[in-house]
């Protein structure tokens, strides 16, 4: 028997995992990413929308979670600007995060 690859085991995850265990994964992911302000920006984030995401706003998410702390940061702050496939999600999560700042 061949054994499974990296790739081939993240997409069966979907196959195998509830949608609320996956969201209580994502969460804990969002909330330890390494860099203190995106465990706020990316938690607070996680907490508010991702009960309400379709499966396919979930993969974006989840995506967006394998992503480079340091990357994700310049792209929440407008320093760079974000990767075609993560700018519309990156563009929420900023709003958010600026909305939630200022109270």
């Amino acid at each position: 028997m061949d054994p499974i690859s990296k790739d081939d085991a993240k997409s069966m995850r979907g196959y195998m995992e509830s949608k609320e265990n996956r969201i209580k994964r994502m969460k804990m992911r969002a909330m330890r990413r390494g860099i203190k302000e995106m465990d706020i920006v990316m938690a607070r984030y996680a907490d508010d929308h991702l009960d309400t995401m379709s499966d396919a706003e979930l993969d974006g998410f989840d995506a967006l979670l394998h992503e480079n702390d340091q990357d994700l940061l310049t792209w929440v702050t407008g320093q760079v600007a974000a990767p075609d496939q993560h700018a519309a999600l990156i563009a929420r999560i900023a709003a958010h995060a600026e909305a939630s700042a200022r109270g």
